[in-house]
């Protein structure tokens, strides 16, 4: 797996990748772990809360990783402030990234936040939520734990919307390359700004409900 590059970060304990964390672990394998659980449960506890007046803007965005990440991690819901990359795909700037945070938060309250994309063709709801997707993926606005608050606020809205949570599983199967096909659409986002496969990742994923439920996983 590629490991992220960072300039000066403070949240890594110092010559690792393994974030500093309340419970002063410095095993990588058990802080998955437990970030899984974490996520996991907020998944229950989000679904739980959500409601005809939830809005989807960018307070809700950062309280999804405050919230999901606050027993573990003292940065959970901050925005970083270190430029960071992985693979040689160089996510935004942090000097620029609450600039970019508001455009695209403004974006989305122009699109209702897609509260209402329940009445819109399937193929128009995959084009949105890839668009934004992306977005958010190039903004990589966390320290870590960016690919899963992001597909956890999608999942939200897709529920929201009478969906089940979005299946990334079955995209996997159309792809003869042998690569992780998120992964590498994450990667044309990121590099090329191109939503395309990140969009057919979508329109493949949003199911009605009695479909099969998708992992949470980076």
């Amino acid at each position: 797996m590629s490991k992220y590059c960072h300039e000066n970060s403070p949240v890594y304990i110092q010559g690792t990748d393994i974030p500093k964390n309340k419970l002063g672990l410095e095993d990588s394998e058990l802080l998955h772990e437990i970030e899984a659980h974490l996520l996991e449960e907020a998944y229950r506890v989000f679904i739980d809360e959500l409601q005809t007046d939830t809005v989807f803007n960018e307070a809700y965005f950062k309280s999804l990783h405050h919230r999901t990440f606050k027993t573990l991690y003292d940065w959970a819901g901050e925005y970083r402030t270190v430029n960071m990359s992985k693979s040689g795909s160089r996510f935004c700037q942090a000097a620029y990234l609450e600039t970019e945070s508001k455009r695209i938060f403004t974006e989305l309250a122009q699109d209702g936040y897609l509260k209402h994309s329940v009445n819109w063709p399937m193929e128009r709801v995959a084009e949105k939520l890839a668009y934004y997707a992306c977005e958010l993926i190039a903004l990589h606005p966390f320290y870590g734990l960016n690919g899963r608050i992001t597909r956890l606020f999608f999942d939200l809205i897709a529920v929201y919307n009478g969906y089940e949570f979005i299946d990334y599983t079955e995209s996997a199967t159309t792809n003869g390359t042998g690569g992780n096909p998120y992964i590498e659409a994450s990667i044309d986002c990121v590099q090329f700004a191109d939503c395309a496969k990140m969009q057919a990742i979508m329109l493949r994923g949003l199911k009605h409900p009695s479909s099969t439920t998708n992992q949470h996983n980076d």
